[in-house]
């Protein structure tokens, strides 16, 4: 991102980006641990209402934040705006249930490696709902994204198919979500600012869980006030510490993206599965196989590789517009020249004698 600020703010503007980045780095992790500490270490295993909390406390946080004018709720224009947010809405919640469903049989280490092959299903997606076709070289950069899942999938001592299945799901499903969200959220009246965006489908998203929950674990109240009642307020502290990190991961992942840049965040994106993933392994304590981690390193080259190559080709596209745009103007320039000689004979002066017959062939070609 450009950054407009004098050389006097440049040191302050760096320690805002390390801490905006500390504290994505740590709200992500932070989430992912409790969701995996919560859904596989305790007796509270309900995925549906914990995306339910996780909702509720991004509806609240938004609301409470756009109260206070930091950043004001952006209104919807139509009701056409408001359906296609709603769609956006039940791919986006149904994969973070799939997600957090998928932490109760897998490591956090392994579900990072299955999230890391997102760019494989984007491709696809897009290819068959927009029809948009990528290079050869970009294409090529799948193979080792699949091909170090299935290795890492081979070597994960821990592996459980099932929650196998969860994790591809919930990462075609965010897939889906990022397609859909630029094939239905394309036009400038459709856009919604990020912050705005989360607490529109979080709302949507309360009100397909509710019902959700209580046909799919119609016991999570109990259970969650049972739990409540043998471990004390410790549980209802984990239970509120992990709904609000649902919110700041957006926020700070919002933050970041305004003090950096798109290309950065991916970037810090990689990075950050990797640190999760370490930091996962050292507190969880579970078997690591050298596979495992040449199939994650594998799938990791595979996603910077598509990166760098969706990079190239998109500077490549807005070089050739560019050119063409050129071409074109050059064009219709010759065009009046051309029309203001036959209007005006008199204008076909011998200072213009070169140009014209420049567009004379440019207009034969």
């Amino acid at each position: 991102m450009a950054d407009d600020r004098g050389p006097k703010d440049q040191p302050a503007t760096m320690f805002m980006t390390i801490v905006m980045v500390f504290l994505w780095y740590t709200s992500n992790i932070v989430l992912l641990l409790l969701n995996k500490f919560l859904l596989s270490s305790t007796s509270f295993k309900q995925p549906v209402f914990l995306t339910l909390c996780h909702m509720v406390a991004c509806v609240m946080m938004s609301a409470g934040v756009a109260v206070t004018g930091w950043m004001p709720l952006q209104p919807l224009r139509s009701r056409m705006q408001f359906m296609k947010i709603a769609s956006l809405s039940a791919v986006f919640c149904f994969s973070i249930v799939l997600g957090n469903a998928s932490l109760r049989f897998l490591p956090v280490s392994f579900t990072q490696a299955i999230g890391a092959t997102t760019p494989f299903f984007t491709a696809i997606f897009a290819f068959v709902m927009m029809g948009s076709r990528e290079s050869l070289s970009t294409y090529m950069t799948l193979v080792p994204i699949v091909g170090g899942i299935a290795i890492a999938s081979g070597g994960e001592p821990l592996f459980h198919m099932l929650g196998f299945c969860i994790a591809m799901a919930a990462t075609a499903g965010r897939a889906l979500k990022s397609v859909l969200q630029g094939l239905l959220m394309s036009e400038q009246g459709d856009k919604v600012d990020p912050m705005s965006l989360l607490f529109y489908m979080g709302a949507v998203s309360v009100t397909i869980l509710v019902p959700l929950t209580l046909i799919m674990e119609p016991n999570a109240l109990a259970v969650t006030l049972e739990m409540g009642a043998s471990k004390g307020t410790v549980f209802y502290s984990w239970l509120a510490l992990n709904s609000m990190m649902a919110y700041f991961v957006n926020l700070t992942n919002f933050l970041v993206t305004k003090y950096t840049s798109p290309l950065t965040l991916q970037v810090l994106g990689n990075v950050k599965g990797v640190v999760a993933a370490i930091i996962s392994i050292l507190i969880f304590v579970n078997p690591v196989t050298v596979s495992g981690v040449l199939g994650y390193a594998l799938t990791v080259m595979g996603v910077v590789l598509y990166s760098a190559s969706k990079r190239l080709s998109g500077a490549k596209r807005s070089l050739l517009a560019d050119q063409a745009s050129k071409d074109d103007k050059e064009r219709d320039k010759a065009v009046v020249v051309i029309v203001a000689d036959k209007r005006d004979p008199a204008a076909a002066s011998p200072s213009n004698a070169n140009f014209r017959a420049h567009a004379q062939g440019e207009q034969r070609a």
